[in-house]
Formats: structure tokens, C-alpha cells, sequence
């Protein structure tokens, strides 16, 4: 299907590739085991979508509306869009790629926290947080620190060493892969595939970053979270990412 409106471009970020310890043996179950990966350059949008960038794709694709948009705590067009399931965010993923000609989907899982991990230099060890080892409590700079009851508008404090903005905090943010329990290291950090005739449609996708309602669980750059791919939840939301030029 061919879009009918002029649609712009997503401000995108180039990420260089590298590689990195991916899991903690000191963490959280899932996130072990810890192993090497390696993720090729690729890019990143500044900030999740937004409310008004999601309705231009609800206005050409005639595509279900989010549930929370009706509340004033999540209709603000500046605000990431949130109560989008995994299979909107795919959706709004290939209706993108059509109207821009960019390769734009969903990242790898291993692809969302070398993002999130900002360029720091991890040769003393991994760091919890895209700003190094402080604890985001310590950072009053950060906005979401005094936000409440619903997303912030991504601003500039949020950013990373990349430029990217909460990526590790205001809405959870949906990753390609289907989650497992344990890393599974024959893998190498490459998405579980959903196209695989062995994954169940309904299987959990994997989300990351913190979000509103989980400003510490969830925020540290490793954590792992996850949610059948049909739930609607008004602090998931989702950002575009596509292949280097």
C-alpha cells in the first residue's frame, strides 16, 4: 500500500558498531548468561515516536488509534506514544519504510543497549547507566526525575553519549526479538527470529528501558523486560531504528 501524504523522515543517529559484554552473572536471572557480541553500525532515532508522528500513520493507514489518546496525561502530541503493541510498532515500522524509502524496523535486542550504553568506554567494565556507574537518583539534571503519572516529553537533559534521548527511562521500548529466560549465546546477540515456524505468534517480544512507572527496575541499561506482543500498555512505547547508509 502506497502512502497518500508526504511524510518526513525520522531524525536519525549513526551508531558506530562495536562490541561488548552483553548480560550480568551478577544481575538479574535473564540476564545471564554474560557472552560476546558484536553489532554492526547502524542507526538510531532521537527519541521514541511521538503522539504526532503516530497519528499521520493512523490518518494514512487507517490503523487502529492507541487507547490512552482519549486521556490528557498521554495526548500530548510531543509525548511518546504509548498503549502500541508489538504488532503497531511493526505496522508503523513498514508503513515508514514505505512512505520514506528508509529501511526503518525494529532493533535487535543487542542493538537497544549498545545504544543505550552511549559510547561509554567500557573498558573498566560495564556500566549500569547510559551516563556511566551514577545511579540516575543522583542526576537531578534528568527530567524524569520530577515527571509523574505519565511520560515526559524526550528534551535534550535525556540525552546519551549518542544524542539519544530516554534511553534508559519514560516508556519501555519494544526490540525485534522474541524473549527468552536465558540468553541463548549460540546467537551472538542476533534476534530470536519471529518468522521462525518454531516461535508462537503470541510469545513474549523483548522491551527495553525504564519507563514512567518503572524509573529503577527497569532503567539500567542491561535490564530486561517483556510482554506478550498484543498487549496495549500506557507505558510502552517504541522507537525506529534502520540498517547504516
Amino acid at each position: 500500500m502506497q502512502t497518500s501524504v508526504t511524510i518526513a523522515p525520522p531524525r536519525l543517529l549513526d551508531i558506530p558498531g562495536g562490541a561488548f559484554s552483553m548480560g550480568r552473572a551478577d544481575r538479574r536471572p535473564d540476564e545471564r548468561p554474560p557472552h560476546r557480541v558484536r553489532v554492526a553500525p547502524f542507526r538510531a532515532a532521537v527519541a521514541p515516536v511521538a503522539n504526532a508522528e503516530y497519528a499521520r500513520f493512523v490518518e494514512d493507514a487507517g490503523h487502529e488509534p492507541p487507547p490512552f489518546w482519549r486521556d490528557a496525561a498521554f495526548g500530548d502530541p510531543a509525548q511518546p506514544v504509548v498503549g502500541v503493541s508489538w504488532f503497531d510498532a511493526r505496522a508503523y515500522c513498514d508503513w515508514l519504510a514505505r512512505a520514506t524509502g528508509l529501511p526503518l524496523r525494529l532493533p535487535s535486542e543487542a542493538e537497544r543497549e549498545w545504544a543505550a550504553i552511549g559510547g561509554y568506554d567500557l573498558r573498566d567494565g560495564p556500566v549500569d547507566w547510559p551516563w556511566g556507574d551514577a545511579d540516575p537518583g543522583t542526576l537531578p539534571r534528568l527530567a524524569f526525575i520530577a515527571a509523574a503519572g505519565a511520560p515526559h516529553i524526550p528534551a535534550a537533559a535525556c540525552a546519551n553519549g549518542y544524542g539519544l534521548r530516554c534511553m534508559a527511562e519514560n516508556v519501555h521500548e519494544w526490540c525485534l526479538d522474541a524473549y527468552e529466560r536465558r540468553y541463548s549465546v549460540a546467537r551472538g546477540g542476533e534476534p530470536v527470529r519471529i518468522d521462525d515456524a518454531r516461535i508462537d505468534p503470541e510469545a513474549r517480544r523483548v522491551s527495553r528501558g525504564g519507563s514512567w512507572r518503572h524509573r529503577v527496575k527497569f532503567t539500567r541499561v542491561g535490564a530486561r523486560s517483556s510482554l506478550r506482543p498484543g498487549f496495549r500498555y500506557n507505558d510502552y512505547g517504541f522507537r525506529v531504528y534502520a540498517d547504516a547508509e
